[in-house]
């Protein structure tokens, strides 16, 4: 019976309506019932309180986009804005709240507030520093097309290194690519110190030096990375099957165990890996391709694969034309 009417369990912040036990039978199922105003006990449906009050909004919401339309709260706060995104944005559109379009005579007045609002959202050095780091920090995870939770933990790495004052007599885009490598170490997604200085305005080396600075001084702990963190995406890039990533994830296992890959860099264990594996699948990819997507030399990618190749037992026949 209880199942038919418009039953809805409610939590609140601090303590929750369920915690509550009916005096009848001694029941913790007590359930709210909101078209009544009452709480019920589920188990043998005696009515434990009644004109209860409702504590949420006065409007109703029948599905979750009518709920996320009408919620009255603005955007959430974020570390990728350098003022938490706590203050007010004039839009660039001239249009009101109701879409519709500004007269011409008001127009001259918002381009005068849009302006003055943009100088006063800037007021020191400090916030002039993070609106150029935080978007330049931005800009090169859209390039790497890297998730949202990962821009917000490089965003808070550059803030806390702007704390502790590390940022004095270093590249505002050195750091911040930095922050952005090390939030990438994090999360463990493959990324290469020559992928982010690419796409950033500084080389590798000061990159790299920035990065060993502030994760020594914010003592972030990072693991170093091991060949398994590329293996997904460099066969994905390769278009090689899942067969091929498994044996390539075996042959790396078999190597990590018998200690063949201490002292070598990951990428070129991992592109030796993937063309062994390419090999024993017959999807052979050419060692140029391999070297190309992993960002290794070809050289690199025939010395791991000699090595790998003699001490896992393999008896497999090794071209210098491969390429």
């Amino acid at each position: 019976m209880l199942k038919n009417i418009g039953i809805w369990k409610l939590k609140f912040q601090n303590q929750s309506l369920f915690d509550d036990i009916c005096p009848e039978c001694n029941s913790k199922r007590i359930i709210y019932d909101e078209n009544r105003g009452q709480m019920i006990c589920e188990h043998c449906g005696l009515v434990t309180k009644e004109k209860y009050i409702d504590k949420g909004p006065e409007w109703r919401a029948f599905d979750a986009d009518q709920k996320k339309k009408r919620t009255r709260v603005g955007a959430p706060m974020t570390y990728l804005i350098h003022d938490m995104g706590l203050s007010t944005m004039i839009d660039w559109k001239n249009k009101d709240i109701f879409g519709k379009e500004i007269p011409a005579k008001l127009r001259g007045q918002i381009y005068r507030l849009r302006k003055w609002q943009s100088r006063i959202r800037v007021s020191d050095a400090t916030e002039r520093n993070l609106t150029f780091a935080l978007s330049e920090l931005d800009r090169m995870a859209s390039n790497l097309d890297l998730a949202k939770n990962l821009r917000e933990t490089a965003a808070k790495i550059y803030r806390d290194a702007v704390d502790a004052h590390l940022i004095r007599g270093r590249s505002i885009e050195g750091v911040a690519a930095a922050s952005l490598y090390a939030a990438c170490r994090i999360y463990k997604i493959p990324r290469t110190l020559n992928e982010i200085s690419e796409i950033a305005r500084v080389n590798k080396k000061e990159i790299g030096r920035s990065f060993r600075f502030i994760s020594s001084e914010l003592n972030l702990n990072l693991n170093p990375t091991k060949p398994f963190d590329y293996i997904t995406r460099f066969t994905s890039e390769l278009k090689l099957s899942q067969g091929c990533l498994k044996i390539a994830m075996k042959i790396i296992e078999i190597a990590e165990s018998r200690g063949l890959i201490s002292g070598r860099g990951p990428t070129g264990v991992a592109a030796a890996a993937i063309y062994f594996a390419s090999i024993l699948s017959k999807e052979k990819r050419t060692q140029r391709d391999i070297a190309r997507i992993s960002q290794v030399t070809e050289v690199t990618v025939r010395n791991r694969y000699k090595e790998l190749a003699e001490n896992l037992n393999f008896k497999l026949p090794f071209r210098k034309n491969t390429y």
